[in-house]
């Protein structure tokens, strides 16, 4: 029974094998490469809505609230980047649009709607960036930005 383990694929099966292996793992490169392009671009669009540089927020200053917000908001991207892919299908091309497509549409819709809570809520981001312990209010968007990702990533699916 051992030997039979040692024994090396037949040529008709290492080639096939060999071929989807290799698919799988530019695949995997390809589907990595653009969550990792597209969490990069929510980070930037986040830095744009929220007042003031985020990295220094985060780094320098290290403000708990700005770091909530920006980690909560990305963590969206990434449920809704997953789902993308998830749900892609056929070419390997297509699912790159689609996930492209369906990442772009959800940094907006994490945008838009973080915008519209500091209006309709009435807690302000501005103001919660400015302070240095953290705040119910920057929980409370956090949970939201994270439901509006899961929102968005089921209906992706």
């Amino acid at each position: 029974m051992v030997t039979a383990l040692a024994t090396p694929l037949p040529d008709e099966l290492a080639a096939p094998l060999a071929d989807n292996l290799g698919r799988g793992a530019l695949a995997i490169l390809a589907y990595a490469t653009l969550g990792v392009l597209l969490l990069i671009i929510g980070f930037y669009v986040i830095d744009l809505a929220i007042p003031g540089n985020l990295r220094d927020l985060i780094k320098t200053d290290r403000n708990p609230n700005a770091t909530l917000l920006a980690s909560s908001g990305l963590a969206s991207i990434g449920l809704i980047v997953a789902a993308s892919i998830f749900s892609s299908s056929g070419e390997l091309h297509e699912g790159l649009l689609t996930t492209l497509a369906f990442g772009v549409a959800g940094i907006a819709v994490q945008t838009v709607a973080m915008l519209l809570f500091d209006h309709i809520i009435g807690i302000s981001v501005r103001d919660l960036v400015r302070e240095t312990r953290p705040q119910p209010g920057a929980r409370l968007l956090a949970v939201i930005h994270l439901l509006l990702g899961l929102i968005t990533a089921v209906a992706v699916l």
